[in-house]
């Protein structure tokens, strides 16, 4: 009754409209998701009908908020018709981009990773940027060694000083960080390079901004070259130290992923490695970034697994990372973490007492674009090898290889 009587007057329901949105940003920031589901949601319902028309900067962010509220708490689909119901109510393009960009952020999660990527395309075209249909490898090769040599041009105290300007650049560098992502299970590698390269040359041109070390991050991870080892670690550190500048708490658990699952490695401790990607697993979950959070743990079992560490812990965090998946709802990490389980059982008792019934959903193995294919045949012919299936071995390792 309350609400009914509430919605008679309109400028009091939107009076605690706002309220209850202030109230569902203040749980935001202190990463309770659902009491800024539930305080967000309340905000909305309490709108007039011409909400958009009369009241429209409260409109657009109270259903952004709503829209990142309902993502962390795993309302994809919730979210996305948010989203799309934005895109076809703002006033002008530049509203629609934050939108845009969650947008693509939810398809990914959902592994709608063509959608996605043709929501990032559309943008960019929109920005006036040009995309090609597929790049060729040596095209690649040559702009990751134009981009290497153009950070050791451009990087010093002076570029460091430059901060970008303009809002259209950074949402190109942020728009390009997501296709790459997006272009490793849909494209090409190529296609993954030139949107990397793309995204640090935009920032080595026209100084740093909160992408940027981001952006540096994804370029160090498709230097293949063995020789600029050294210099990708160099420029990663200096992409992590860049974090002091700028309010990045929301981009932990995806340059820890990058960094410690990714590059440092090679230089550092894996045990390192392994305990700052749990953090970035645990920071991916309290701040509603799942996607990335469980991406951390993922690499976090594997470097936990190459260190040395103790097979029945890391048995023990590999079923609680996949009873969290039973919530988060995402099939392909799930088919990931079994496929780390089903070794692990492997090496402790060659799954006599360990396993589960429940196996990986890998898809067709001869299908070359399946991205899950590859860790299969390098997980099967190291269980092989422990198992003293020398022949079994090599012939994943060659699967693997080729």
């Amino acid at each position: 009754h309350g609400k009914e009587w509430i919605l008679r007057d309109k400028d009091l329901s939107i009076a605690i409209a706002e309220l209850n949105m202030k109230a569902g940003e203040k749980a935001l920031d202190g990463c309770d998701h659902k009491t800024a589901y539930s305080y967000l949601g309340a905000a909305l319902s309490l709108l007039p009908n011409d909400h958009w028309r009369k009241h429209y900067d409260l409109s657009l962010r109270l259903n952004f908020l709503m829209a990142g509220a309902a993502k962390s708490c795993c309302q994809y689909d919730e979210a996305e018709q948010i989203l799309r119901g934005i895109s076809g109510r703002t006033r002008c393009f530049e509203d629609k981009l934050p939108s845009y960009f969650l947008l693509s952020q939810i398809l990914r999660t959902q592994g709608k990773v063509d959608d996605a990527y043709n929501t990032c395309s559309f943008v960019l075209l929109q920005l006036g940027e040009t995309i090609p249909e597929s790049v060729a490898p040596e095209a690649s090769k040559a702009m990751v060694e134009d981009t290497l040599k153009m950070y050791e041009e451009v990087y010093d105290d002076d570029w460091l000083e430059r901060k970008m300007e303009g809002n259209t650049l950074r949402t190109l560098i942020k728009i390009y960080n997501v296709m790459a992502f997006a272009s490793y299970f849909c494209k090409s590698y190529s296609m993954l390079v030139y949107f990397t390269c793309k995204a640090v040359q935009l920032s080595l041109r026209n100084g740093v901004c909160e992408h940027t070390p981001l952006s540096f991050l994804q370029f160090t991870g498709v230097v293949t070259n063995d020789d600029d080892a050294v210099l990708c670690y160099r420029i990663a550190k200096n992409a992590m130290s860049l974090q002091e500048r700028f309010d990045m708490a929301a981009q932990i658990p995806e340059l820890f992923l990058q960094f410690y699952g990714r590059i440092a490695w090679r230089f550092k401790p894996f045990q390192v490695c392994a305990d700052n990607l749990r953090r970035g697993f645990e920071t991916g979950l309290s701040t509603g970034d799942n996607d990335m959070g469980l991406l951390c743990a993922i690499h976090a079992i594997k470097t936990a697994l190459f260190s040395g560490a103790s097979l029945k812990s890391t048995l023990k965090e590999i079923d609680y990372y996949l009873h969290l998946l039973k919530t988060f709802k995402s099939a392909k990490m799930y088919s990931n973490i079994l496929i780390y389980r089903e070794t692990v059982t492997v090496l402790i008792d060659k799954g006599d007492a360990t396993s589960i019934q429940e196996k990986n959903l890998c898809g067709d193995l001869d299908d070359p674009s399946n991205k899950l294919r590859d860790g299969l045949f390098c997980h099967r012919a190291i269980r092989a090898y422990w198992s003293g299936y020398t022949e079994r071995c090599n012939h994943y390792s060659e699967k693997y290889m080729s």
